[in-house]
């Protein structure tokens, strides 16, 4: 299998793993706690935030583990200036997987406790205070995230994005779902963890602006270091540069 479908294949199966994570653990919340939402939240940001770092210490090496259209589009937003990053040819596919994989992740989320395959969610968020968590979330996200690999720290990525994320859960009003992708499959699941399909877009809207903003700070905080970072978001992966010369980054 060539290298770059290995990082489509890898793409596609983490996100969709993730998303069976969230949903999968918000429907087991629900069972398990019924009339106690903040029970319910508890579990179902514990089993995401451990989900979460195992999938990308698994999957990083192969694709990065972005699992997230905005991470992906960060990543070859920062390496244009300097030929590195993710490929303009790669990316639409990553989001491809992405997208896919995380509706492919609800549905096996739903299926494994005997729901109807596929359902729409009826859960309504979208208010001005969701909006400004979903930004507040993703800002952070990408902050976090560039701000490790712009300072050499990219392998502890897995335990530093799961950290930000669980504690994002509860300090925002969204809980924190700071992806597109993840947005989208979740409006495949009518749960605790589900979104409703009028929604979604303007989670995603509020992603897109959080994902500016922290690629904004990342370039206040850290213009020196922009240089060749871009290949080590996530996790360090061999890209396509790489295929072609022996740079390595593991």
């Amino acid at each position: 299998m060539s290298d770059p479908i290995r990082r489509l294949v890898a793409e596609f199966v983490g996100t969709a793993l993730l998303v069976a994570v969230v949903v999968g653990s918000g429907i087991a919340a629900q069972q398990l706690s019924p009339g106690d939402v903040g029970v319910q939240l508890l579990e179902n940001s514990t089993a995401t935030v451990f989900g979460l770092a195992v999938l990308i210490l698994v999957f990083g090496p192969v694709s990065g583990a972005h699992f997230n259209p905005v991470v992906s589009v960060a990543d070859w937003v920062a390496g244009r200036r300097h030929g590195t990053g993710l490929p303009g040819a790669v990316l639409g596919g990553y989001i491809a997987a992405q997208t896919l994989g995380a509706i492919t992740g609800a549905i096996l989320a739903n299926a494994m406790f005997d729901r109807p395959a596929v359902e729409i969610s009826t859960h309504h968020r979208v208010t001005g205070g969701h909006l400004l968590g979903e930004v507040v979330a993703t800002a952070g996200l990408i902050l976090v995230i560039f701000a490790l690999a712009r300072t050499g720290r990219a392998a502890l990525s897995a335990v530093a994005v799961a950290a930000w994320i669980g504690a994002a859960y509860w300090f925002t009003s969204s809980t924190s779902f700071a992806n597109p992708a993840v947005t989208v499959g979740r409006v495949f699941s009518d749960t605790f963890a589900g979104i409703a399909p009028a929604s979604a877009p303007g989670f995603v809207a509020a992603q897109i602006l959080g994902a500016g903003i922290g690629l904004g700070l990342v370039a206040l905080l850290y213009p020196a270091t922009a240089a060749a970072v871009a290949d080590d978001i996530v996790i360090p992966h061999p890209t396509t540069t790489d295929s072609n010369s022996t740079r390595s980054h593991r």
